[in-house]
């Protein structure tokens, strides 16, 4: 502790913690809003994101908390079946991820491809956008993306009459939109620190107040601890439920692979110490354990709030874990001046947010991986944006394992002459899986009768089962021809387990 001091350490985690405090603290509040929870709940969930999984996480600079990753499932699941069912689900992904860092399967996670998890947070920001546009002129958002994104106009068109909804929210949303995005293009260097949600927070609530704007404020109880809700027998027992366990699976799931990829990015941050992953893990369903315990949202590490944290220059954990305080004391000692805050001023923060995850420059950048990374970001997004986040992220990993497959049964197949008269030789390269089947059929039906064939395998990799049998049925039928396959077959059989040897 006294090098700690010596060296300044402290200072710069004390910096730091403040910087994220002042980014996390308008974050909180809006996720929970469009999870369809009190905001308290998200300010519980990053307290407890900061003090206690920032003392026992594996990456020292990654800060936790409520993500938009998962306000859409949470949104869904809290309206299927009530607030109650929240904490027991909550609780048993918090209980999935410590059995999984506990058995060292924390790596593993890191094994969902780049493109999934692009598109997985691109539809997700594009349905916190759809969603939150309807809270934007203080109206309720329906129940699906494509409904928001259908009913928007109605909605605009009410506002604008003064049936349902509010213009005056609608120009406080948009006000808190232009200011957020002047900072991000004329923010000065000596200000870089000052995050522009709290700035569009502060100029936008006091010139409500002023104005005395008549718009949706913030609900948060004058005791933080009012809001906690410990779960009943019955909501555990509910848990029985196969929708309810799916649900605490996605959480886990999804939870885990965003926290665990955004670990990596910290690390490519900073110089520090490096990510132990299974300890984050297990770190990570402590702490939603806990929140399912209070009735909280789920967290994830976050990779804004841990770029401002690495960015501010913060050294050890320290920060993570004093920008958790600073919330604890705020939302405690403050809880006045969180009530003066428009609702749609924090839904602005949400759908600038929802904007800056559908990322154009990762589009790009997974692009030249090749078209096919592309075609798994692109399909993952539409699916979460058209049925639900658990069906895009399958049919996201279902494009993968399709990709992949793909890759590996590249072929070329090629009939060349022979020095003998008569004879060809049939060049296989590469790896002849049943995706080939159709290219091998035809290559072999450009046979002409009476013509010896010979298999030349010194550059075929691995033949799978419904290839071999394509060249079995061949060599028995060539002989109605005048044809004959040459081949070894003991070789060729060697090749369906993928290996190379001698005959």
């Amino acid at each position: 502790m006294r090098s700690y001091f010596l060296q300044g350490l402290f200072g710069r985690d004390l910096l730091g913690s403040i910087v994220v405090f002042l980014v996390a603290l308008p974050l909180c509040m809006g996720i929970a809003i469009a999870s369809g929870m009190p905001p308290a709940a998200g300010l519980i969930t990053g307290i407890i994101g900061g003090i206690v999984v920032g003392a026992i996480a594996g990456s020292p600079l990654q800060v936790s908390g409520p993500a938009a990753g998962l306000a859409v499932l949470v949104f869904e699941l809290v309206r299927e079946y009530g607030v109650a069912s929240l904490g027991p689900v909550v609780l048993l992904a918090g209980l999935i991820q410590v059995i999984a860092g506990i058995g060292k399967v924390g790596v593993w996670f890191r094994m969902i491809s780049p493109a999934v998890v692009a598109g997985m947070l691109s539809g997700i920001g594009i349905l916190i956008v759809a969603s939150q546009l309807h809270v934007l002129i203080d109206a309720l958002p329906k129940a699906r993306g494509l409904e928001n994104f259908a009913a928007l106009p109605g909605a605009l068109i009410s506002a604008f009459k003064g049936e349902t909804g509010s213009v005056a929210a609608l120009m406080v949303g948009l006000s808190t939109i232009a200011i957020m995005l002047g900072w991000e293009k004329l923010r000065p260097q000596a200000l870089r620190f000052v995050p522009g949600a709290l700035l569009a927070v502060v100029i936008v609530t006091a010139t409500v107040s002023v104005l005395g704007t008549p718009v949706n404020k913030v609900d948060v109880p004058a005791n933080l601890f009012a809001a906690v809700s410990l779960p009943t027998f019955s909501s555990v027992t509910a848990l029985a439920q196969p929708p309810l366990l799916v649900a605490a699976l996605t959480f886990a799931l999804i939870a885990s692979a965003e926290t665990l990829l955004s670990a990596a990015a910290v690390d490519r941050m900073h110089n520090g110490a490096r990510t132990h992953y299974n300890r984050e893990l297990t770190a990570q369903g402590v702490g939603n354990m806990l929140c399912g315990v209070l009735g909280a949202l789920p967290m994830t590490g976050v990779i804004v709030r841990s770029a401002a944290n690495v960015q501010a220059g913060s050294a050890t954990r320290m920060a993570t874990i004093l920008h958790g305080g600073w919330l604890l004391v705020f939302a405690m000692l403050l809880p006045w001046l969180i009530r003066m805050t428009p609702v749609a001023c924090l839904a602005g923060i949400l759908v600038f947010t929802g904007l800056k995850m559908v990322n154009i420059k990762q589009m790009k950048s997974l692009a030249e991986y090749g078209r096919g990374n592309f075609v798994v970001y692109a399909g993952t997004t539409l699916a979460i944006v058209v049925t639900d986040l658990l069906t895009g992220v399958l049919v996201g990993v279902a494009l993968s394992v399709l990709k992949l497959a793909l890759q590996s049964s590249r072929l070329q197949v090629g009939l060349a002459d022979h020095e003998e008269p008569g004879m060809l030789t049939l060049e296989l390269d590469g790896s002849a899986t049943f995706f080939k089947v159709p290219a091998l059929t035809r290559t072999l039906e450009q046979v002409p009768p009476n013509t010896r064939v010979l298999l030349d395998m010194d550059r075929l990799h691995h033949v799978d089962q419904a290839c071999l049998e394509v060249l079995t049925e061949w060599g028995r039928n060539a002989k109605a021809r005048g044809c004959e396959l040459v081949v070894d077959w003991k070789l060729l059989h060697s090749r369906v387990e993928g290996l190379r040897q001698a005959a």
